[in-house]
Order: C-alpha cells, then sequence, then structure tokens
C-alpha cells in the first residue's frame, strides 16, 4: 500500500474531522482566477459543510459567479499530529430567510461552543437575527476528498 493510501482519512474520519473543528480555511476562485481564502466558523448539516456570510462579501460575489469551492479542515500543531482534509464542492446558496437563520444558529452556536438545550440559543437569537437580513447561507455538497492523517506514520 502507498505511503499516500495509508495515511488517508476514511470517510468516517472525515466526517469527524469535520464535526470536531469549528473553523476551516474557504478557498473560492476571484475574478482573474486567483484563489482567494479566508477562515471560515463553520457547522456540518445534513452532511454538508455549512457556512454564512454577507452577501456583499468577496467569497459571496466568487461564490455567485462561480459556485467551486475548496474547504481545508485540519488539526495538529506538530508534523506527527497533522490531520486534515481538502474537500472539494460546489457551494448552494440559501437565500430564504428561516433557513438563512437556522444555519447562522448552527455556525454561531458552534462558535460560540454551546450545544444544543444548553439555554445559549436565547443568547444568540438576537444576533442571529440581526445579522441573518444581511447575510446568505450556504451548503456545500463535498465532490472529492483529499485526507491525510500523520498519526498513522508514528508505527514507523
Amino acid at each position: 500500500m502507498s505511503e499516500r493510501r495509508r495515511i488517508a482519512l476514511t470517510a468516517d474520519e472525515v466526517t469527524a474531522l469535520m464535526g470536531a473543528q469549528r473553523k476551516l480555511q474557504l478557498g473560492t476562485i476571484n475574478p482573474d482566477g486567483t484563489p482567494h481564502m479566508v477562515t471560515m466558523f463553520h457547522a456540518v448539516i445534513e452532511d454538508k459543510i455549512a457556512f454564512w456570510t454577507y452577501r456583499s462579501s468577496q467569497k459571496a460575489r466568487n461564490i455567485a459567479r462561480d459556485p467551486r469551492v475548496t474547504c481545508l479542515i485540519e488539526s495538529g500543531e506538530d508534523y506527527f499530529e497533522l490531520s486534515g482534509a481538502l474537500i472539494y464542492g460546489k457551494a448552494e446558496v440559501v437565500t430564504e430567510p428561516n433557513r438563512v437563520r437556522y444555519v447562522g444558529t448552527e455556525v454561531v452556536r458552534r462558535m460560540m461552543d454551546l450545544t444544543h438545550g444548553s439555554g445559549g440559543d436565547d443568547e444568540i437569537a438576537p444576533f442571529v437575527d440581526a445579522t441573518a437580513a444581511k447575510r446568505h447561507a450556504y451548503l456545500v455538497e463535498p465532490v472529492r476528498v483529499a485526507s491525510w492523517d500523520h498519526r498513522k506514520l508514528a508505527g514507523n
């Protein structure tokens, strides 16, 4: 087995990584073809990466023009701790106000490290409601995944 295949994450490990990490690096395509990279808080909704952003942001304009995105989710500090996934996909824009608020609530809940039923929804609802009117939400359907887990190298 190749080294590359040996360190690849399984589908379940990718799902666990997506759920464990609150932030990702989002890559969209600028009008001139260069990458536009930003760090985003995200949630996982129906096995899709979910985030929201201001409608006038560069990433929103880029996605409107070309919905192809790349999401990098990673963890670890030292080489033999590094684990990550590059998730290539297509971003679906969500504009319906109740769905935007739902995605926003899920993202903010994770951003603030709140669990369902913790009572935190009452605290974040005013923020979500105030900013949802200016935002779109996005769901990224994974098309292709490249992954690695250097912890699997420790047995060398």
